[in-house]
């Protein structure tokens, strides 16, 4: 089972309540989950800790895959190395 969860405009700590129960709607288990980025205009380090706070919720499942950001999403994804954490398409 695939999961897909849409970020629009900011991603930061105003997203938080809304992303987590994007995911935690979900029960645990072996799913994939795809954060679909291509409408975040920025992103923070409170959006990071919210990604790793999912991965970690998935652990026990399949990936997460962070896709379609755009040039300033993808440099702060790739200063913080996740891509070594996630797969980033």
């Amino acid at each position: 089972m695939t999961v897909t969860i849409k970020v629009m405009g900011r991603f930061d700590f105003s997203t938080h309540q809304d992303f987590v129960q994007s995911y935690k709607s979900y029960p645990k288990g072996e799913k994939r989950f795809v954060v679909d980025l291509e409408g975040a205009e920025y992103m923070d380090s409170s959006a990071m800790g919210m990604l790793l706070q999912l991965r970690e919720y998935n652990k026990q499942g399949s990936q997460v895959i962070l896709q379609s950001g755009n040039e300033a999403v993808n440099d702060v994804l790739r200063i913080a190395n996740f891509g070594k954490l996630f797969t980033i398409q």
